[in-house]
């Protein structure tokens, strides 16, 4: 049995993998610029994944960029109160 036709599918199947791998980190950068752009786009996070926004904020405070959270949260606090 010859190797080649195995070569020739890992050569696909790594391809494969390194393009799903770069999918995910441009997805996974995109999803961070919409975030670190936008206080209502982190609302909807807040709303539809707060695991995904308490990611965010980790990572941030990690980086040395704090406030932002406390920020948000007293932005949402008055608007909630003056609605």
């Amino acid at each position: 049995m010859s190797s080649k036709p195995f070569a020739s599918l890992a050569k696909k199947w790594m391809k494969g993998i390194i393009v799903i791998e770069l999918l995910g980190v441009f997805g996974a950068y995109a999803l961070f610029h919409a975030m670190n752009t936008s206080q209502d786009f982190r609302s909807t996070m807040k709303k539809r994944f707060p695991s995904i926004l308490e990611v965010y904020y980790k990572s941030n405070e990690l980086a040395g960029e704090y406030g932002v959270r406390q920020r948000d949260q007293l932005d949402w606090a008055t608007d909630a109160g003056g609605r």
